[in-house]
């Protein structure tokens, strides 16, 4: 058996290295169950790694492009910019109430996405 992969019966392995990504939301709405229910699996194998002794990292955030997003920002009459940091703030707060333990929360307006 190779040493890195797994042993499928007990799932123990030598520690190692875990990346973990939510899918990048969407920001044209506020989170919801089916944003959550990704999240929560995400950070349920996370810490079941960190647990193990893996060395993780688990990236989560937010896409605030297109027109889905410019559309949303006209209809609640703001700039695409100040609708996106309000519905981004509200993933994250979500996120921080539920305590997940992510590493990173990406924003794709953000200097170093772009």
């Amino acid at each position: 058996m190779n040493p890195q992969q797994p042993d499928l019966a007990t799932g123990a392995n030598a520690p190692g290295t875990y990346y973990a990504t939510t899918p990048i939301f969407y920001v044209n709405a506020a989170p919801h169950i089916g944003h959550a229910y990704t999240t929560i699996l995400v950070d349920v194998v996370t810490r079941f790694h960190r647990l193990k002794g893996d060395d993780t990292f688990f990236l989560t955030g937010t896409d605030e492009h297109g027109e889905k997003v410019a559309k949303a920002a006209a209809r609640a009459g703001v700039t695409p910019q100040a609708y996106t940091d309000q519905v981004a703030a509200q993933f994250r707060s979500t996120w921080d109430g539920m305590g997940i333990a992510y590493d990173e929360f990406i924003r794709t307006t953000e200097p170093r996405h772009q």
